[in-house]
């Protein structure tokens, strides 16, 4: 016999999200009841609160929330009771909590240091399927002050060109700048392009006193750093 779920108006006052928020506050809601009140409505015959623990409980490993950053616009929709709206609507809270959260760790982190940098960038990095390069820039006191994704695809020394990557630094008016791209395969360990796109964007810098303060690979909880190695 199929139970039918309670929607958000036959809950008790005291449960429901909206009047659990006014009476005891956002840090005393659930993962699912926050993003009940986000999600705002349900379906037929499934509340909010049933369609939030559906999309924290999605998939075959127990993400939770992550969920919000993980899964795809279209994985999202096959999870019952979200619809191409409510899809988008995840997607762009998933986006919105990421940055929040570097914007939050950007005002008080250091990039002249290696490990700070890839600390910053690995949980956005590690998990892509195609390698990104990223140029990072950097004031005088080791403030980011500016990125850019400049190549997408195998990071190839001869297809990147340090002409559209020192107009960019030049533009933001950065001192510094480092370079950051991923290894889908999760080894950070650097390939022969790597070594010469880094020498060379060595080389286009020291001609316009721009440094190249690094080069860092992402892998999988792992990086490598041009700089740590002395490579640069």
């Amino acid at each position: 016999m199929k139970v039918k779920q309670q929607t958000m108006k036959e809950l008790p006052k005291s449960e429901q999200p909206y009047e659990k928020f006014l009476n005891v506050g956002e840090e005393n809601l659930s993962d699912a009841e926050l993003l009940a009140i986000l999600i705002r409505s349900g379906t037929q015959g499934m509340s909010a609160i049933s369609v939030a623990n559906h999309v924290i409980s999605a998939g075959t490993k127990e993400h939770g929330l992550l969920n919000l950053q993980l899964m795809s616009y279209q994985e999202l929709q096959e999870i019952a009771g979200i619809g191409q709206v409510k899809a988008i609507q995840l997607k762009c809270m998933g986006e919105l909590s990421k940055r929040i959260t570097k914007s939050n760790r950007r005002l008080r982190l250091n990039f002249t240091i290696p490990r700070t940098v890839a600390e910053y960038y690995m949980e956005e990095y590690r998990l892509k399927q195609q390698e990104h390069l990223l140029l990072i820039m950097v004031n005088t006191k080791g403030g980011l002050i500016g990125e850019k994704v400049i190549f997408k695809g195998t990071v190839n020394g001869s297809l990147v060109s340090p002409r559209e990557v020192f107009i960019e630094a030049l533009q933001r008016q950065a001192v510094y700048i480092i370079l950051l791209h991923n290894h889908p395969s999760g080894d950070p360990s650097p390939s022969g392009e790597d070594i010469s796109l880094t020498r060379r964007m060595k080389e286009a810098g020291s001609i316009i006193d721009i440094q190249v303060l690094d080069h860092i690979i992402i892998g999988d909880h792992k990086y490598f750093s041009f700089a740590e190695k002395d490579l640069l």
